[in-house]
């Protein structure tokens, strides 16, 4: 059990009638409190690392990856390495050589016909670097391209053109638009349970939800056992560790070693991942 493809953990999940979750990393202590948490709640896990979170780091991909996959590397769990959330090629294209065994390719802002075109370029080229490639089709809400309410119309994924564009493209596996949105910071969201299980009787790769943090976890579950293979969570994991960070510098203002907070705040993280992976295993 170390470093495993995201493929394998998907295709698992699929088998099993089950999911596997996966949370953002942003910095060296989120990868620790991840793995962590996933550890002791005995389950595998997906690190990702998305394009904003590269861009943060100076728009270096290699020291955020290997920091990542050297933990995953020390794991007592299964765990994988995922680029999430890339529009730009010329990184897309750095993602075999920096240890990610996958990748989600993102055109989600085009008109349908250039999303397709662009996402089939990009899978084929993943593929034949031997990466597994996830796509979006629909608005998920929260994004700065998207409709502001993941509830308005139009925004949703149509079964129908969701089979149609992973046939063209050739992905391995769909993200859509069933209700949530990114960076909710309150679990508030209301899934539409009944379009989930139609796309998963007209798609025949595995559907990945985006913007978990902010649904229940009753709605988790459900979404869950009405077909969502892939789950993808963020902002819980940056709520967890800033209300963690305040509170300690809150009771001590004159800390100046960021152990003393960043230790706590990672903590706060693996319990997080831990609860989050708890409440999936059920």
């Amino acid at each position: 059990m170390s470093l495993v493809p995201t493929g394998e953990l998907v295709a698992r999940a699929a088998a099993e009638h089950s999911c596997v979750a996966a949370f953002n990393v942003i910095t060296l202590e989120h990868a620790e409190g991840i793995v962590a948490g996933a550890e002791a709640a005995g389950r595998p896990v997906i690190l990702q690392i998305s394009e904003n979170a590269v861009r943060y780091h100076g728009g270096r991909l290699a020291p955020l990856a290997l920091a990542a996959s050297s933990v995953a590397r020390t794991a007592t769990v299964d765990v994988a390495l995922h680029l999430d959330h890339v529009t730009d090629i010329d990184l897309l294209h750095q993602a075999a050589d920096t240890g990610f065994s996958s990748v989600m390719f993102d055109a989600g802002a085009l008109p349908y016909t250039e999303n397709l075109a662009a996402t089939a370029s990009a899978a084929r080229w993943a593929h034949g670097a031997g990466l597994w490639i996830e796509a979006e089709l629909g608005y998920v809400g929260g994004k700065p391209d998207s409709p502001a309410s993941a509830h308005a119309d139009g925004v949703r994924t149509d079964p129908a053109e969701a089979a149609d564009y992973v046939a063209r493209t050739g992905v391995d596996a769909l993200a859509v638009a069933v209700g949530s949105s990114h960076a909710m910071i309150e679990r508030s969201a209301t899934l539409d349970h009944a379009l989930i299980a139609r796309l998963r009787e007209a798609v025949p790769v595995p559907l990945v939800l985006h913007g978990s943090s902010g649904v229940p976890h009753a709605e988790l579950r459900a979404a869950v056992l009405a077909g969502m293979i892939k789950i993808n969570i963020g902002t819980a994991l940056n709520i967890s560790l800033t209300h963690t960070v305040r509170d300690v510098l809150r009771r001590e203002p004159a800390l100046t070693d960021p152990r003393k907070y960043l230790g706590p705040a990672r903590d706060a993280v693996a319990t997080t991942v831990r609860d989050v992976l708890t409440v999936l295993a059920a």
